[in-house]
């Protein structure tokens, strides 16, 4: 398989439950730590340069054939916060039933076996890419747009931002991004044989606060 499968898992699209996240956006919005498109700009960007860049990192070593199980145990080392663990692993988990109806693999359904309530989204993903004919580096990317794809799409519906104002946030990423999944790729591959302490652990705590908040509110848009 070429690359086509990237558009296919890159897709907003492809039924793995994003659309139901902000990842954190919401909650942000409601803080007044977002009010438009430049506040979303800088939302994105440091989402893309912490949890987005351990996401690609976590993706690109699975889908290099890193062991998932001790990739999942680092992702769960990498987030604090319980909301988001717990998140993580529903979008895991629904990923998992889309991938394997997709491109179904010996592995996806050992990983299904093994964490029967979804492991990491990212561990996943990297995964998915694999059995569907991608790299790590197709991997990390997917791994780095959904970091900021999924806010900017979810401020749309908040705010009511223009989508024109969203995209050309995206598109004035797209450099830092390419840098980002370079980064998690060379991470993410070196992990079969330096070992898991080469994937980074950056950190976002107002994301993980703010995750924490959002899974109290009695109404939300969003899941997270």
């Amino acid at each position: 398989m070429g690359r086509a499968a990237l558009l296919v898992l890159a897709d907003g699209r492809f039924p793995a439950g994003g659309h139901a996240h902000s990842g954190g956006a919401e909650e942000a919005v409601k803080a007044g730590r977002i009010t438009g498109a430049a506040d979303l700009e800088a939302f994105c960007r440091g989402r893309l340069h912490t949890a987005g860049l351990v996401a690609a990192a976590l993706a690109a070593a699975a889908a290099a054939g890193a062991d998932p199980a001790g990739l999942d145990a680092a992702a769960d080392a990498r987030t604090p916060s319980p909301a988001l663990r717990l998140t993580a692993r529903r979008l895991g988990r629904q990923l998992t039933r889309a991938a394997r109806a997709t491109w179904p693999s010996p592995e996806l359904d050992a990983l299904a076996g093994t964490f029967p309530k979804g492991a990491h989204q990212p561990v996943v993903l990297g995964l998915t890419a694999r059995a569907a004919g991608l790299g790590p580096e197709d991997a990390a990317y997917c791994a780095a747009y959904e970091s900021v794809s999924g806010p900017a799409t979810a401020v749309v519906r908040l705010l009511g931002l223009d989508p024109f104002e969203a995209t050309a946030v995206l598109a004035r990423l797209a450099p830092e991004l390419d840098r980002v999944v370079d980064r998690a790729t060379v991470a993410g591959t070196a992990v079969r044989t330096a070992g898991l302490d080469t994937l980074p652990a950056a950190s976002a705590p107002l994301l993980e606060i703010g995750a924490e908040a959002h899974a109290a509110w009695p109404v939300r848009l969003f899941a997270s």
